[in-house]
């Protein structure tokens, strides 16, 4: 008798992170994860407040497939994206799906705007891509330390590995209050993961 393998579940989200969309989106989006060949690996904690960072993002298919993983698995979860594809005619659906756009020109409003949104939820997961383009960089945005500080958040790390076709739900990160050594360190963590792009990760 063959196994079943299982890509993706609800199970990996506590309830109160998970979301309230319909049975059919949720399962179209699984059906989605299940043909790509793709797998979701380990469980989000059990935790009020939590920023993701995932990485590496080297791909337009990691949007994608985020938001298959996002549906698939109900999770309650606002993610940040540049405010370019937040076009007329497009701005309220990428704000249905989820997002919220990020102006490079003035990221202290980004960080009020994120906080205020965290303030009016009792639970809430926000997800971002630390590299902060698609293009392969030396050093990653820290937006996120401050987020995640201003807002009592956890830092969960989850790591996009195209070799293996997983998603990996990593461990909490906890700041040391030195920004540097953090970034340092989380880098290092993602440097054994290859993206769909391998050579921009």
């Amino acid at each position: 008798m063959i196994r079943k393998i299982i890509r993706i579940s609800e199970s990996q989200i506590p309830e109160r992170l998970r979301g309230s969309r319909s049975k059919i989106l949720r399962k179209i989006a699984r059906f989605g994860i299940n043909i790509s060949g793709w797998t979701i690996k380990g469980k989000v904690p059990d935790e009020e407040r939590i920023v993701i960072i995932a990485a590496p993002h080297t791909s337009n298919w990691d949007f994608i497939l985020a938001m298959l993983a996002i549906f698939g698995l109900n999770i309650k979860v606002r993610w940040l994206g540049k405010h370019s594809i937040f076009k007329p005619g497009f701005k309220k659906f990428f704000e249905w799906l989820g997002g919220i756009p990020v102006y490079r020109d003035n990221p202290s409003s980004l960080i009020e705007n994120v906080i205020n949104i965290v303030k009016k939820e009792r639970s809430i997961v926000i997800a971002m891509t630390p590299e902060g383009t698609r293009k392969k960089v030396k050093r990653w945005k820290t937006g996120f330390l401050r987020i995640a500080k201003q807002t009592h958040s956890k830092i969960l790390l989850i790591s996009i590995d195209a070799p293996t076709k997983s998603i990996e739900i990593g461990n909490i990160f906890n700041p040391t209050g030195n920004s540097e050594e953090d970034l340092a360190y989380i880098q290092k963590y993602y440097s054994t993961f290859r993206g769909i792009n391998p050579q921009k990760s």
